[in-house]
């Protein structure tokens, strides 16, 4: 696998679109930190990080459903960084998802946050991606 992020995202939305309750990712440290951030914006229900044997660990993410209409809470998973072509954004060009009403999850040097947290922080990083 050349690109775990992209994993992580596919098997999110894989799982989304076949309406599963809980999905178990191959656990990383910025999987979890992507994984803490989609939990504080409220677009999945809970998460769980267990160990392995060859201690590389799972994550399990426990999806989120409108109750009365069954759709998914995560709309869109779009990948912007790729290892063939890293794209960067300075603090005072960071990417706003659907007017404000997405996320951009960014890698800073601070952490791994949201495009808005990024802003109000003042720092700028490579942009993981975008969550809608």
């Amino acid at each position: 696998m050349t690109d775990p992020i992209a994993d992580y995202l596919t098997r999110l939305r894989n799982a989304l679109q076949a309406k599963h309750r809980i999905v178990e990712i191959p656990a990383s440290n910025i999987k979890k930190a992507m994984t803490k951030v989609l939990f504080e914006k409220g677009y999945i229900l809970n998460y769980k990080f267990d160990e392995t044997e060859n201690k590389q660990g799972v994550i399990k993410v426990a999806l989120k459903y409108d109750a009365a209409t069954r759709q998914p809470a995560i709309r869109e998973l779009i990948r912007v960084s790729k290892p063939g072509l890293r794209k960067y954004a300075p603090a005072d060009n960071l990417p706003r998802v659907i007017n404000g009403l997405g996320i951009a999850i960014i890698s800073t040097s601070k952490g791994v946050i949201t495009d808005k947290e990024a802003r109000t922080l003042n720092v700028g990083g490579e942009v993981l991606c975008y969550v809608s």
